[in-house]
């Protein structure tokens, strides 16, 4: 079989799997005795719990426990207060049943038991519960003057402080980012089965398995080996399932407490509040510039919600630091406590949402300045790192700029807002630059290569859709030159060598990492092998070529050798190495981030105020695309989440109570197909010499990160009205 090449991607090698139905998820793993867990919510938003009734519940058919805060199995690890820098000052940690008080609408007061699905959410129905109420805050608006600094999130300043207010041509202007929630296809959830007092194997959907057995390992005291996870499959996380949820360790202990097997699935309005969200944002922007359009200064303050009960920050103004050439730029980042649930990192995490400030930001001052967009950001193009003083690793965005303004035509458009129609539409184009960090961490693969030349590899990665086994599969194909069909990559698996959790667009160049350095030993030993036979004496592994399953000589391509036939010569039935690998020193000296470049088309009804993107080009400089079926997959995906950003998502809270509103996927507006055009993905594909062996970088989150702005500014060309408030819902439009 011949290598593949960009030309000719391999298909998803689990793709089969999951269209017939053959991939199971955690929720799919039937386990004899398995009973069904079901959440009971709190109806109010602060407050204690003055009295809680369930009688009714516990005398209802089938129901083996009610678990509340007087009778929650006991969660050792709990016990000691943690070393928690996420803690606010004076704050007490959530503790799921772990006290009377409510912190949030919607948190779990209850964990209902029975013998199947319906049953316990009948019994669950009829916990009853009465509270003592409390003046709570659910409006970022209303209270962002009590928002605070923090130590972790402190400012930043290069140069003179706000000295955009001293430019010659200058804007001031304020974005928001409403609550946006992960809303994957599947459900949360886990499934617990202990055996005995010292040993649990969970099904889980996580984002890291390893991650997951750490946190089970700490919540109930355990060792390693008597912690299972498995999350093989999983139907979408956009972030969620980075962490380990408090009602998933209370899953664990009443399992343990049951001695069954017990299995929670969220209900689509839960996930609303206990499983993260994207957080409200506020963002203020301040930028100046010459005449001639040289950026002077930029500021960037950001005013981001948390929970009462913990201090998530993120990185929103990350993207303001380095991204374009200002000798002076400040910024600062406060947060506000909220009775609300905590959110998480959702999909280009903090970046995602900083980058729509600035990115609409550049476009009003290039506006104003009366310079194209594009242009714009050429003239304030750097080709280091300012914030860092370092020089990128790699950076390929004046190419990008160039392939993508030329695929939509953005040189053929009249530059003047609200100057072009189609029919009774208006027309308009828009762009933008997103960025994130390409990072590599650490991650352990072993390989195990047959005398029938198959090639087994594993590493606990998960994968949470982007197509890690593919990726996998195809490094491994490219380095050893067998066969895809011949190459299994098993992931999913706590027991499988240690790797990071999917997240941060690094799980290619860190498992991927692993994968090409197993590879590398293994042929090292065949190499070693065939150096003592006559064909290949003293034979080194730089001279010999792996492709087609057979290993050649590269100065005499006549001798060459089937790859499994080296081991049947030595009576092996296989070779193994396994490889940790990691970055190196090097790195420091560089800068390290991907890029993106999102140009978009749009029509906008001038009556109904109706937008529908017509055309998106979407350009990706992040390194080597090891496997470009699925990055194109990827970079459509992350668009279509951009649309949702733009247009549609929003989740409200009716402030006089702090409940969601629109919890559900009917009045909760994700993109569908009529929204999303034909996305044209283009990628640089040009190695990175520094981050990793394959020269790839990270590319799940610039799929998304800018997006939103590129929507946005071409709203403005279309219409001449800026919207700086997201989703741009027809009310906006409409003058």
């Amino acid at each position: 079989m011949a290598q593949k090449n960009a030309a000719d991607p391999i298909t998803r090698v689990d793709g089969k799997l999951k269209v017939t139905g053959g991939a199971k998820y955690f929720a799919e793993f039937d386990l004899p005795g398995l009973v069904y867990a079901v959440l009971a919510c709190s109806t109010i938003t602060r407050g204690n719990i003055s009295n809680i009734d369930t009688k009714a519940a516990e005398k209802a058919p089938g129901v083996l426990g009610v678990f509340t805060h007087l009778n929650m199995p006991p969660v050792p690890g709990w016990d000691t207060p943690p070393n928690n820098n996420n803690l606010p000052a004076g704050k007490q940690r959530y503790r799921i049943f772990g006290s009377d008080q409510i912190l949030f609408n919607g948190q779990p007061i209850a964990l209902v038991v029975a013998d199947s699905l319906e049953r316990a959410q009948h019994a669950a129905s009829l916990v009853k519960a009465s509270y003592k109420t409390e003046i709570f805050q659910t409006d970022l608006e209303a209270g962002q003057s009590k928002a605070v600094a923090l130590q972790r999130a402190a400012d930043y300043k290069r140069g003179e402080e706000d000295a955009y207010k001293q430019a010659p041509v200058s804007i001031e202007t304020k974005y928001t980012m409403p609550l946006e929630m992960h809303n994957p296809m599947e459900l949360h959830g886990i499934t617990a089965v202990w055996q005995g007092e010292d040993k649990v194997t969970v099904y889980a959907k996580t984002q890291g398995v390893k991650s997951t057995q750490r946190s089970i390992m700490g919540a109930f005291k355990l060792t390693e080996k008597n912690v299972q996870v498995f999350s093989e499959f999983m139907g979408g996380g956009f972030g969620m399932g980075l962490r380990t949820w408090p009602q998933e360790i209370a899953v664990v202990a009443v399992a343990r407490k049951l001695q069954k097997p017990v299995k929670l699935v969220q209900s689509r309005d839960q996930m609303f509040t206990t499983v993260g969200y994207r957080p409200t944002t506020i963002q203020k922007m301040g930028l100046g510039a010459t005449a001639d359009g040289k950026l002077t200064g930029i500021t960037h303050e950001v005013i981001a919600q948390s929970s009462a009960y913990e201090d998530f920050t993120e990185n929103v103004a990350g993207m303001t630091k380095f991204m374009y050439a200002s000798p002076n730029v400040n910024t600062r980042y406060r947060l506000l406590p909220m009775d609300i649930s905590s959110p998480i990192w959702m999909r280009g995490p903090g970046e995602a949402t900083g980058a729509f400030a600035l990115e609409s930001a550049m476009d009003e001052l290039a506006y104003k300045l009366n310079i194209d967009p594009l242009e714009f950001r050429l003239i304030n193009y750097t080709e280091t790192d300012p914030e860092r003083n370092k020089p990128f690793s790699s950076k390929y965005v004046k190419e990008a700029y160039q392939l993508g303004a030329e695929k939509i035509g953005w040189f053929k458009r009249n530059k003047q807002p609200r100057s072009m129609k189609d029919g009774e539409w208006l027309v308009g184009y828009g762009m933008s630059t997103g960025t994130f960090g390409a990072f590599r961490g650490s991650a352990t693969c072993r390989g195990v290569l047959s005398a029938d030349g198959n090639l087994l590899l594993q590493s606990a990665v998960s994968d949470i859709g982007p197509g890690t086994g593919t990726a996998m599969t195809n490094i491994a194909h490219e380095q050893m030159g067998i066969a895809v069909k011949q190459i299994r990559f098993e992931l999913g698996d706590s027991s499988l060598p240690n790797a990071g959790s999917q997240g941060g667009s690094t799980t290619t160049s860190t498992a991927g990492s692993a994968v090409f350095d197993t590879c590398t030993a293994i042929k090292e030993q065949l190499a070693a092998l065939l150096a003592k036979t006559a064909d290949f004496k003293d034979v080194k592994l730089d001279e010999l070529v792996f492709a087609d399953g057979m290993i050649a000589k590269k100065s005499d391509s006549n001798k060459k050798i089937r790859i499994g036939d080296v081991l049947k010569q030595n009576n092996l039935p296989n070779i193994e190495a396994t490889k940790e690998s990691r970055g190196g020193a090097e790195a420091q000296k560089y800068s390290m981030y991907s890029f993106s470049i999102h140009f978009t088309e749009v029509r906008v009804h001038p009556l109904t105020g109706v937008v529908r993107v017509k055309r998106v080009v979407t350009v990706a400089d992040s390194g080597k695309i090891v496997s470009p079926k699925t990055a194109a997959s990827q970079m459509i995906g992350g668009v279509t989440g951009g649309i949702g950003m733009a247009l549609t998502e929003e989740a409200l809270i009716d402030q006089r109570y702090g409940r969601f509103v629109n919890n559900n996927l009917a009045d909760y507006h994700v993109p569908v197909s009529a929204d999303v055009p034909h996305i044209e993905t283009i990628f640089i594909d040009k190695p990175d010499p520094i981050i990793n062996p394959m020269g790839s970088k990270g590319m799940g989150e610039i799929a998304l990160i800018g997006f939103a702005a590129a929507v946005a500014n071409a709203v403005y060309h279309a219409t001449g009205i800026r919207v700086r408030d997201l989703p741009i819902t027809p009310d906006k439009l409409i003058v």
